[in-house]
This record gives C-alpha cells, structure tokens and sequence, in this order.
C-alpha cells in the first residue's frame, strides 16, 4: 500500500464500488448505488461551496471543503472506470506546455 493518502483514499473508494446500499452502510456504497448523475450533482455542491469559501475571510475554511470536493471527484473517476493515474499521465501529457496554448490545442 501507498504512502500518499489521495492513493489510499482511492483504494477504499475503489473497494466500496458494488457494496450493498444497506442502510447505514458506507457514504460511498450509497453514491455509487444513487450512480453517476447524483455523484456527478454532488461534486459540483462541493465545488460550489469550496468557492463560498476561498470568498470568505478565513483561508482555514478552504481546507475541509477542498477535501470533500477531492474526495467526490475520486469517487466521480472510480464511477466512471477512472484513476487517479489517469488525471496524473494527463497532467504529466500537459506538463511544460502553456495554458493558453493547451486550451487552444483542444478539440471539443
């Protein structure tokens, strides 16, 4: 096992797919039951209120939201076949190229 917690986290996530919903079974087991488009609703609640805070006064506030949007995003990629690896190879195909110039690039 890994020493980075988003790898960890990822793990669990992963090992929660396909749980039975049964009440008072995990969070995530009931995500992935409820499927993509209330986990995909959820990720943009923590979104949404990860703004409302980097709004506000006190960065600390920032923090335990960032880590809710992380962790339904993580949920959001196991849903649909994805990693962690995937986001990383992307990032790393991005690595020393421009925004703008990446942004540009695309094809819609």
């Amino acid at each position: 096992m890994t020493d980075d917690i988003l790898d960890r986290l990822q793990a669990t996530i992963a090992s929660r797919r396909g749980a039975p919903e049964a009440k008072g079974a995990s969070y995530t087991a009931q995500l992935f039951a409820r499927g993509r488009s209330r986990i995909a609703q959820k990720l943009g609640e923590e979104a949404i209120e990860t703004v409302i805070a980097a709004c506000g006064d006190d960065p600390a506030k920032i923090v335990p939201e960032a880590a809710d949007l992380l962790y339904h995003l993580l949920v959001l990629l196991a849903d649909a076949g994805l990693t962690l690896e995937d986001v990383r190879a992307e990032l790393e195909r991005r690595e020393g190229t421009g925004g703008l110039a990446e942004k540009a690039a695309r094809t819609l």
